[in-house]
């Protein structure tokens, strides 16, 4: 079984803070540069960081339903644990991070935090986050070989963002109140 190298982590974390560095200067120069076009940019940004997050939230839980069938120690396990680690440090993580920030800022720009359905897309987007947070736990469970929980579990809760991506389209979209 070949483990990472110990420099794996190091280089991990360089190649997020220069893809954050990149993307705060590209930030800075839309938000400079295109005046009040700005707004736009930042919702395409949004909405990129969106899909990417939740391709990142529907397919973890997918990886874990085969990983909690893989054998500890196996090949398969061990093959899972990286997938797993990587695309929770590579794309869901960093997604989530910009999708917030980006939201955020939209929400203050374009509505002053006002409006019901507003107020019930950031609860449902909390709760998603917690989600996030679920999931990230359950990666360092299964990193350590300590899931205990079956693959139905992993079945159950993959319904789950698909459930609050729906809500929150539907908010965003309809904007019901």
């Amino acid at each position: 079984m070949n483990k990472p190298s110990s420099s794996t982590p190091k280089v991990a974390y360089m190649r997020m803070f220069v893809a954050i560095a990149i993307l705060a200067a590209t930030t800075l120069l839309l938000f400079f540069g295109a005046g009040d076009g700005f707004y736009l940019w930042a919702k395409a940004i949004h909405v990129i960081a969106i899909i990417a997050w939740m391709a990142g939230m529907l397919y973890l839980p997918r990886l874990f339903v085969y990983h909690a069938d893989a054998e500890k120690g196996s090949v398969q396990s061990e093959t899972f644990k990286v997938m797993e680690r990587r695309l929770l440090h590579g794309i869901i993580n960093p997604a989530m991070i910009v999708a917030w920030a980006f939201g955020l800022w939209l929400a203050w720009k374009g509505f002053g935090f006002m409006g019901g359905w507003l107020h019930a897309k950031i609860a449902a987007v909390l709760v998603l986050s917690g989600v996030h947070g679920y999931l990230s736990g359950a990666v360092r469970r299964f990193a350590n070989d300590e899931n205990i929980k079956p693959a139905r579990h992993w079945r159950i809760v993959n319904e789950v963002p698909t459930v609050l991506m729906i809500a929150i389209v539907i908010l965003v979209i309809v904007k019901p109140f």
